[in-house]
């Protein structure tokens, strides 16, 4: 008879790769040099996980879930009061901090595979939908109503294309301004 599963050893190692990839990305991942910088190897993580794409999912599960707890913690109070612009600058500055680029770029590489390979990520919109609680409660003053969906979707937008500019130019100065003007056009009362 085989050993048991271990969901400890199975939690540490998800960390521990959820880790790793933040760091690589998917992009080429193998499990070789994946197991080789765990202190693992591939036939376990086989069997933690039983597939490559299993072991995938988890990782992408786990960082989804890292970055929605930490932005669980910041939305709250602090970005839910102050001027639209106040509010804005402070979701701009929380997600497009140094240390969440490793998420940022994840996810941009996510959605590019997505796109490739539609069959390889069943459920696509889940990512792009998670923060509409969140920027819908904070931005509830300048929505059309209650129920205004396309709020939350356009300031998802807009922040996603910024995050993809900075990502890839690094122009920090030109990209804030960007985001300046945002928040500008979304002031109560502003014609649009």
């Amino acid at each position: 008879m085989g050993r048991p599963p271990d969901p400890a050893r199975r939690e540490r190692t998800l960390a521990l790769a959820t880790d790793y990839v933040l760091v690589h990305g998917l992009a080429g991942l193998s499990l070789r040099p994946l197991a080789a910088a765990l202190d693992t190897s591939p036939r376990m993580l086989l069997y933690d996980f039983g597939s490559k794409q299993e072991l995938v999912a988890a990782i992408l599960g786990e960082a989804r879930r890292r970055g929605a707890a930490r932005m669980a913690e910041h939305m709250p109070a602090e970005v839910c009061s102050g001027s639209v612009h106040d509010r804005l600058r402070r979701v701009w500055a929380w997600i497009s901090a140094d240390d969440r680029a490793p998420y940022v770029r994840l996810f941009f590489e996510v959605h590019a595979d997505g796109l490739v390979r539609p069959e390889g990520h069943p459920h696509p919109d889940e990512a792009l939908t998670d923060w509409f609680n969140a920027f819908g409660a904070a931005f509830r003053d300048v929505a059309a109503g209650p129920d205004d969906p396309v709020t939350p979707t356009l300031i998802m937008a807009v922040i996603r294309g910024l995050l993809f500019d900075l990502t890839t130019t690094d122009d920090r100065a030109r990209v804030d301004h960007a985001l300046d003007r945002f928040a500008d056009l979304l002031k109560p009362g502003t014609p649009g």
